[in-house]
């Protein structure tokens, strides 16, 4: 089977939507590049779950990631709509499960739930959620996926963990897809967060150069083989940076200046230049057994980038 692609909704976050100064606008750009990336044949379209950009904090405009999750779902008919990924503090994880099981009805099925245990700690601090250090948080997640899971499958939800209570929880409808909406955990960390992937987890997200990739899933493999699950039963993801053009000089010019002056380490993590040169990227990164590879256009409101990708590298599969 041919590697599937996503692409990220340009949310704000990371400061794409910087020339669009009316919000409104701005969000019809959002939804305008997952409506046009359904039409031209990606597989999925993602959000990330931020309320501050990167690099620094800034007035720009951050959409919401799961209100606009919803909105897309209803924006759109063929596209899988996901979160890259939600963060597990911000939400209890109770509720968190009713809302994507709301979202998975509107959406007919088209759903991709993605959750980890946070990082940005400016976030935590502005919005007043305690930052606790990563092995709490870890923790946090195990329990938050336990409930998740029995919030999505049985009939009343019972658990009694040191951070997490739900006692008698009913939720319904649970969603469309069976046996339940696909739970794709995200995080590399080898001891924890990827063995939590090989007991709760229907899908994961690896970033990093190709070598790195190969270790995180030949590790997923060993967590898988230790407690007798399938590993082809988890699908692999990766994301990554797209900086695509019809020349090498046109995509070149879409990087920053940091980016330019560190270019071949930069190329090693991005997929950067023209159809022809990306192309031997991609045949690496599905060798290294990448399923889906989800993408980052810095100017993906323009439209053009998603065409240039889609008539090279979509169009051939259909």
């Amino acid at each position: 089977m041919a590697m599937k692609f996503g692409v990220m909704a340009p949310q704000g976050w990371r400061m794409d939507l910087v020339d669009i100064k009316d919000p409104v606008e701005a969000y019809e750009a959002m939804t305008r590049v997952v409506q046009e990336a359904e039409q031209v044949g990606f597989n999925s379209a993602w959000l990330f779950d931020h309320f501050h950009t990167v690099p620094q904090p800034t007035q720009e405009v951050t959409f919401e990631c799961w209100t606009s999750t919803a909105a897309l779902a209803r924006d759109t008919k063929r596209i899988r709509i996901g979160q890259m990924v939600t963060c597990n503090s911000y939400r209890n994880p109770a509720l968190l499960a009713k809302i994507a099981s709301t979202v998975d009805v509107l959406s007919h099925g088209r759903l991709d739930f993605g959750i980890g245990s946070g990082w940005y700690e400016h976030e935590y601090n502005a919005y007043g959620y305690e930052y606790y250090d990563a092995p709490t948080r870890l923790r946090l997640l195990r329990e938050a996926l336990q409930i998740i899971r029995a919030m999505w499958t049985e009939e009343e939800a019972y658990f009694e963990g040191k951070y997490y209570q739900v006692r008698g929880a009913i939720n319904q409808p649970k969603g469309v897809q069976t046996p339940h909406i696909p739970l794709l955990i995200g995080g590399g960390g080898e001891k924890v967060t990827l063995k939590l992937l090989a007991q709760y987890g229907d899908a994961c997200n690896i970033g990093g150069d190709l070598e790195t990739i190969k270790h995180k899933f030949a590790v997923i493999k060993q967590h898988c083989d230790d407690l007798g699950r399938d590993y082809e039963s988890i699908r692999r993801t990766s994301s990554t940076g797209c900086f695509i053009g019809r020349t090498e000089e046109e995509a070149l010019a879409k990087l920053n200046d940091e980016q330019r002056a560190q270019l071949d380490t930069f190329r090693k993590t991005a997929l950067v230049g023209t159809p022809e040169t990306i192309r031997e990227r991609l045949a690496e990164y599905e060798a290294a057994g990448v399923q889906e590879l989800i993408l980052w256009f810095p100017d993906s409101t323009k439209l053009d980038a998603l065409h240039i990708f889609a008539d090279a590298f979509i169009a051939q599969q259909a």
